[in-house]
């Protein structure tokens, strides 16, 4: 852009000086800083904000392919589902005709239960174990100053009040009358 040398930036002091004179040269010099200051700032905020752009762009294609796999992953799920459906509804049906529909109602109830202990084992087979967080001992309290500040400045760990102290340390009046 500009090939400014230290030569150069002498020779236009020295211009500036003799132009605008020793007592406004530091108003200009502070004048001229913050607007190269603003300008810098300006420059930076571009520079952000086009590349939170192009991250956004990035994460939208991410979002896009993860959505895409998801759907793929479900197909899978379903079509296994129902494969493992069709193959319990074969046994049962096989289980039916060694039975002679003996134990079968008319309207196949006996089949529901069957169906419905499948779906549940495979529900249970995939679903994900949902996370549950420790509780926190609300009891214990937090401190705001870390103990190793504490230790190195030798800070005190148990404050009493003057109140508890004076109890603690009073003399008790059955110990006066013995």
């Amino acid at each position: 852009m500009f090939d400014l040398g230290i030569s150069k930036l002498v020779m236009i002091g020295l211009v500036a000086l003799i132009v605008i004179g020793p007592e406004r040269l530091p108003k200009v010099a502070r004048t001229i800083g913050t607007l190269l200051g603003k300008a810098q700032r300006y420059v930076n905020d571009v520079k952000r904000e086009v590349n939170q752009a192009m991250e956004m762009d990035e994460l939208r294609k991410v979002k896009t392919s993860l959505e895409g796999a998801a759907r793929d992953l479900e197909q899978t799920v379903r079509t296994h589902a129902s494969d493992f459906k069709s193959g319990v509804n074969q046994v049962s049906d096989e289980l039916n005709a060694l039975d002679g529909g003996a134990d079968s109602d008319s309207d196949g109830s006996s089949l529901d239960g069957l169906e419905d202990a499948s779906k549940r084992d495979f529900v249970t087979a995939v679903t994900p174990v949902v996370y549950v967080a420790p509780r926190k001992d609300w009891r214990k309290r937090r401190s705001a100053v870390p103990g190793w500040y504490k230790a190195r400045h030798q800070v005190r760990k148990n404050i009493q009040s003057d109140a508890a102290r004076v109890a603690r340390l009073r003399v008790h009046s059955s110990f006066d009358s013995h």
